[in-house]
């Protein structure tokens, strides 16, 4: 017995070891699954709350250490409720497979080409779409209503969904990592009261959805045909096919600057 304690006590440098690269990992995946969510924001938030606690700390602010204190105090209450619908989605994933993600692209020309030769086909026809492109920024949050299609990008397969006999061509299509994710999503409507009225629904989700996130959204009129792309709140209108693809192909070129610099 006292030889196997023994040995144990010898390789407490491998358990320690191994026990560190086990948080590491989780503290990876963790990162993975609310990368480009608002839970970064939130995070952030929470930082800087508890360095607020500690200055409050060091300057006798014992008002504003007291209350921090009391928050603080129950903090693991915060993370739950804070981020429910994160943990949620991390333990489906963790569930599903928690080892594997997908992260096959496909050739980025051939998605612009497919996105711009649909949105073309629905204007002539004056077919209603509301497509949203995922950027930076994670959609997550807006993808818990919708049907999730996990298909690859064809213009058919997105001029199909927003056929007007089709159940979901009222809501927004949406693509992430080049494929199509989601389909019948709602979006949160602009409440801001200077926008014109003259505009549809589908526009006001475009502006919504891009005052929150950085998303690039397509919207195609059911009434008059023109195609719209909506960036951070403000609408580039009547783009005919080359000028929709000339906008999202400078779209994807300053993702692939950002993603160079912060490489």
């Amino acid at each position: 017995m006292t030889n196997l304690f023994d040995m144990f006590k010898g390789l407490r440098w491998l358990f320690d070891l191994i026990d560190i690269l086990l948080v590491a990992f989780i503290l990876y995946r963790i990162i993975l699954l609310i990368k480009g969510t608002r839970a970064v924001q939130m995070l952030l938030g929470l930082a800087v709350v508890f360095l607020v606690y500690l200055t409050s700390q060091v300057m006798g602010l014992y008002t504003l250490h007291w209350l921090l204190n009391n928050f603080l105090s129950s903090i693991i209450l915060v993370i739950v409720v804070i981020f429910q619908s994160d943990i949620r989605r991390a333990l489906i994933h963790f569930g599903k497979n928690p080892f594997y993600t997908d992260d096959t692209y496909r050739d980025e020309d051939e998605v612009l080409d497919e996105i711009v030769k649909a949105c073309t086909s629905m204007a002539k026809k004056q077919v209603g779409a509301l497509i949203v492109l995922e950027r930076e920024t994670g959609l997550n949050d807006f993808l818990e209503v919708g049907v999730e299609l996990d298909a690859k990008i064809s213009s058919d397969l997105i001029v199909s969904v927003f056929l007007p006999y089709s159940p979901i061509h009222d809501g927004a299509l949406v693509i992430q990592k080049g494929r199509i994710s989601r389909a019948g999503c709602f979006l949160p409507l602009a409440q801001n009261p200077d926008i014109s009225k003259n505009l549809g629904t589908r526009h006001r989700a475009a502006i919504g959805l891009t005052e929150l996130v950085d998303a690039a959204v397509i919207v195609v009129s059911e009434e008059t045909g023109r195609i719209t792309i909506v960036v951070a709140g403000k609408m580039t209108k009547d783009l005919d096919a080359v000028a929709l693809r000339r906008v999202l192909k400078r779209l994807l070129d300053s993702k692939r600057t950002r993603v160079r610099k912060q490489a």
